[in-house]
């Protein structure tokens, strides 16, 4: 089972908004208005589905084609990300486009963010970071889409977050571009 299968295995609910013939997004465009490639694991999530809003609490990223280079100015310019570096208030985490910066793929209506640290010329070695709202961090081993499987599979546990995350019977809406 490939990590898709897994977090629509996890997340059933996701399933009714994928896109059969993928969404034609220009990752030459959008990687290099980004400076870097992206995991496979997201590449394939983003083809497959559009932004996603789990429980009216977490959304995932989605490029939408023909905004590429947006979605990427948007990750390069993570203003809450760069304001809490400039206050040392990121626990040695720096942001993107710095060496082993971080680039969000993911953030909660709660004020979570959920990042890659882009520490490998290898993004699909990139670990997830994740900045809770109360001020935690946290760093798994996993890719974005195997996290997501294990947050919503229950093997993944995210210390800081909130008691009802993930939920008992996840919700998802595909937002369009």
């Amino acid at each position: 089972m490939t990590g898709l299968e897994e977090l629509e295995a996890a997340l059933p609910a996701m399933t009714r908004w994928r896109v059969p013939e993928g969404r034609g997004v220009d990752w030459a465009v959008l990687e290099a208005a980004l400076g870097t490639a992206l995991p496979s694991d997201f590449r394939r999530l983003a083809e497959a589905y559009p932004v996603l809003v789990v429980d009216d609490f977490l959304m995932v990223s989605s490029p939408a084609p023909g905004a590429e280079a947006l979605w990427a100015s948007a990750c390069r310019e993570d203003e809450v990300l760069q304001d809490l570096y400039e206050m040392d208030d990121t626990e040695g985490y720096v942001p993107f486009p710095r060496p082993g910066g971080l680039i969000s793929w993911a953030e909660s209506f709660s004020g979570d963010a959920f990042y890659w640290k882009a520490d490998s010329a290898d993004p699909d070695a990139w670990p997830v970071v994740v900045r809770g709202d109360n001020g935690d961090w946290s760093e798994f081993p996993l890719g974005a889409v195997a996290f997501l499987a294990g947050v919503y599979g229950r093997t993944v546990d995210v210390p800081g977050m909130p008691r009802s995350f993930p939920g008992e019977n996840p919700q998802v809406l595909g937002l369009s571009a």
